[in-house]
Parts: structure tokens; C-alpha cells; sequence
């Protein structure tokens, strides 16, 4: 039995893209499924992919990864840095304690000291600062229940963290390690990076911590961060365009464990290292269970095409992917792009049915897929399945498959950016229900930014007048 269980609970994002403010909650499930899923809808541009940036923020967060220079750009224009806070349950299984963490930064957009002052501004290089960083925790045990507070503050311009109290409990009284954790926390600002979830700070705190509570905790983030966290972004999507499949996958057999995301051009044959095969292979036999259920008699299969050797001396076998039907093999490049999506995240989706301690975020998870298909699997996911699931769409047919509570919508009104749906009877039809709000707009807030479709023939004809 897997010790730790970490599940994704809620999210606060400010002054992030074109949220000024937004709060969605993954614990809204009203009849106790054990999967949590959040499916986001609503009109284009009104939010919908800053959730999805903002999972994949935490993602290189808490794996102590560089922070890519384009989430500068994503901090509002009338703001000066963004603020993300994320709320975790953590169960320690063996010992039956329950914890509760809570953990927020922010973000700065900042000068890059290799840019050249004197350059224009289309050439003026930017970076991503991580800063203000504070993490929460409680924790219950049985009867003992330990309320929550701040173990870690990095605000301070003069101390590694605050409260003291905590400093000593995470660092000990060592002096020595002052001045190195000191300049850990400027080069790791100074690089994109959490101090927090820092190789340096985590190493002394591993070695020195007297609290095997906060201990725990943050391991297991930093567990969940590199093995159970994915997001899908739309990258995937244009990658599909230009025949290339995104695979990403996580897989575990005994004692072993694969995870990774590799992109395979369709196009050509590629050489892929020998060891990467035999994952590879397994991978694919497992999709291929579920896969020809999703679609009919399709399989997908690896060609090989000999051993070479690569450029660092070690062997590599060239391979070309292929589907088979009706007993017929072809390359997968001729296949639809909406069957090269339900392969490229196929092996999570059976994660996410399986393991309880997983998160998946996907934007646009419709792309390409035919709706009837995509309701049934979400159907299936949220009602059989144990891990958790966000994701985009536009295509509303899972309001009419997937229960209620794992619905939420999107805003005109950047200052309360998602909301979910108030005064729906268990009779209801979401789609409908979702319809008619666009049209009278019933609840408090607004989803939709009226269009007029005399106004848009209007411009269509102005625009077009030079062709006359």
C-alpha cells in the first residue's frame, strides 16, 4: 500500500493572465465519488487556460525547476507581481494522520542581468522571480489535532524564514548554516526558482529537522510534484498538428517506475535509446487494453526498424509507430488528429482511473474528440475512477454526463473570475441550464460577453468592402 496520498483541494489565483481573482474549489463532490474531477467552461478568453497555467507554475515550483521566462509575461497588466495559493490534504496511510498544507508565492516580472541596457525593448529580456513564499500546515492525529499556522515565511529581507520558532524546529541552531542558506535563498530568487522546494534548503532541512510532521509534509510534496502532478497544456495540441505525438505516461510495474513525457515524430522513423523501448512497449500494451474499447478494433503498435548507435556511443533502435485495424498496419501519422489526443493522454487517464494520488490537468481535453466519446469517458472517470482530473473544454456534452459538482464556469468579471452554478435542481440539465444563463443571465455573476450577430455580419461586410 502506497504511504502517502496527496490531493489538490482548492486554489486562489490573483493578478495572474486576465484573473484578477479567482477561487475554485476540487472538493465540491456531492455524492462522495472518490475521484475528483473539475471540468471548466466558458467563453474564450475569460480564464479558463490560467487555470491550467497555474497548475503547471506549481508543477515547476514545487520540483525545484527553473521557472520559464514567459510566466513574467503572465502577471496582469495592472498589477505588479501575481499571487498563487494552493490548499493540499496529505494522508500519511500507515499512521492514519491527516494533514492539511497550504502553500503560496508569488510572482514578479524582473530586468535579466544578461540583457544589455542600452537594447531596445522588443529585445529586452526578462525573467520570473518566485518570492513571498509561506507555507501552512495542520495536521490531525486521532484525537490530537494540531491547528494551522505559518512553519515557513521567506518575506523577510533580513532572516532565511520566519517564525524563529519553526527555524530551529526545520534548521537547528547551527550558525554555520546561516550564511549558506542565506545565499541559497538570493542565488535560487536570482535563477527562477522556490527556495522552499530548493535542492540546498531541502538537503538541510533532511538532515536537520526535529519535526517528523514537517518533514512529511514536505516530502510529499515534493514527491507529488515529480511523480504524480501532469499537466497538459496546448502545446500537445499544436505538437499533434505537426505530427508529432506527446506521450506523457507514468508507469509502474512492481518495484519500477516510468515517468516521462516524450514527443515521437509520426512523419519519420526515430532513433530511441534500447531501454527507452521495452518502456515504451509496455506503455503502449497497457493503452491498447482501453484503447480498443474507446475505438473499436484499433491498436497501435511499434515498428523496428534495426540498431544504431547515438551519439554518446550507446545503442538506440530506430522505430516508426503504427496503428493496426482490421488487421491492416499503417503509420499512426494517417490517423485523425482526434485519435493521436486520446493516445497522447491515454495512459493517464487509466492512472487517474486507478491511483488516488494523482492529478491530471489538461486544457482543451476536447480537442478532436467526438463529444459522445468524451462524455462517456468523463462519465466513467468520475464515477468509477480514484484520482483527480481538471481540465478545459469547450464542448458541453459532459454537462449532461458528469455530475453537477464537478462543474465550474467561467466570467465576465475579472474580479470574481469562476464560479459554479446556483439553484440547480437534480432534474436540470446542465447544457440547457448553461444555455439559458448566456441568454437571460440568472446568476449573479455574468458568463457570457453579449455578441450580436447583426453587428458581427455588419463587420464582416465592412471589413471585406476592398474586395468589391
Amino acid at each position: 500500500m502506497k504511504k502517502t496520498f496527496v490531493r489538490l483541494q482548492n486554489i486562489i489565483i490573483q493578478d495572474f493572465k486576465n484573473v484578477q481573482y479567482g477561487q475554485l474549489s476540487f472538493e465540491n463532490n456531492r455524492k462522495n465519488y472518490e475521484a475528483s474531477v473539475l471540468g471548466l467552461y466558458g467563453q474564450n478568453g475569460s480564464g479558463k487556460t490560467a487555470l491550467i497555467d497555474a497548475m503547471l507554475l506549481l508543477k515547476y515550483v514545487i520540483c525545484g525547476k527553473q521557472i520559464p521566462a514567459y510566466f513574467a509575461d503572465y502577471i496582469n497588466v495592472n498589477a505588479e507581481h501575481a499571487t498563487l495559493t494552493y490548499t493540499f490534504k496529505i494522508m500519511d496511510t500507515i499512521n492514519c494522520i491527516e494533514y492539511k498544507l497550504i502553500y503560496s508565492f508569488n510572482i514578479r516580472k524582473d530586468l535579466d542581468e544578461h540583457t544589455n541596457i542600452n537594447e531596445t525593448v522588443d529585445t529586452t529580456k526578462y525573467k520570473t522571480i518566485v518570492f513571498n513564499e509561506q507555507l501552512k500546515l495542520s495536521y490531525e492525529h486521532g484525537q490530537k489535532k494540531i491547528k494551522l499556522s505559518t512553519i515557513i515565511n521567506t518575506k523577510s529581507e533580513t532572516e532565511i524564514f520566519t517564525p524563529k520558532a519553526k527555524y530551529n524546529i526545520l534548521v537547528g541552531t547551527n550558525k554555520k548554516l546561516v550564511t549558506d542558506l542565506m545565499v541559497a535563498k538570493k542565488l535560487t530568487e536570482l535563477s527562477s526558482m522556490s527556495f522552499i522546494f530548493s535542492r540546498q534548503f531541502l538537503d538541510v532541512i533532511r538532515q536537520n529537522c526535529t519535526d517528523r510532521n514537517y518533514l512529511f509534509a514536505i516530502e510529499s510534496m515534493v514527491y507529488y510534484g515529480n511523480n504524480e502532478l501532469f499537466v497538459i497544456n496546448v502545446i500537445n495540441s499544436g505538437l499533434i498538428n505537426m505530427n508529432t505525438l506527446p506521450l506523457a505516461f507514468k508507469y509502474e510495474e512492481n518495484t519500477s517506475l516510468a515517468i516521462g513525457n516524450i514527443a515521437l515524430p509520426l512523419n519519420t522513423s526515430v532513433p530511441i535509446p534500447a531501454q527507452m523501448l521495452d518502456v515504451l512497449k509496455k506503455i503502449i500494451d497497457d493503452m491498447n487494453i482501453v484503447l480498443k474499447q474507446i475505438v473499436p478494433g484499433l491498436t497501435i503498435g511499434i515498428c523496428e526498424l534495426g540498431t544504431e548507435l547515438s551519439k554518446n556511443n550507446q545503442k538506440a533502435v530506430r522505430i516508426q509507430l503504427v496503428s493496426n485495424k482490421n488487421a491492416k498496419q499503417i503509420p499512426l501519422q494517417y490517423e485523425s488528429d482526434g485519435i493521436k489526443k486520446i493516445i497522447s493522454v491515454l495512459q493517464l487517464l487509466i492512472v487517474v482511473y486507478n491511483q488516488p494520488s494523482i492529478t491530471v490537468a489538461i486544457d482543451e481535453l476536447d480537442a478532436g474528440i467526438f463529444e459522445y466519446l468524451l462524455g462517456e469517458l468523463l462519465h466513467i472517470i468520475s464515477e468509477k475512477g480514484k484520482g483527480q482530473l481538471i481540465f478545459t473544454s469547450h464542448n458541453l456534452r459532459p454537462l449532461e454526463t458528469i455530475d453537477k459538482g464537478f462543474i465550474a464556469f467561467t466570467t465576465t468579471n475579472p474580479a470574481n473570475r469562476y464560479i459554479r452554478f446556483n439553484n440547480i435542481k437534480t432534474n436540470n440539465n446542465l447544457r440547457d441550464f448553461y444555455y439559458r444563463d448566456i441568454i437571460l443571465g440568472e446568476q449573479e455573476e455574468n458568463t457570457y460577453e453579449p455578441t450580436n450577430k447583426y453587428d458581427i455580419a455588419f463587420a464582416f461586410r465592412e471589413a471585406g468592402e476592398w474586395l468589391a
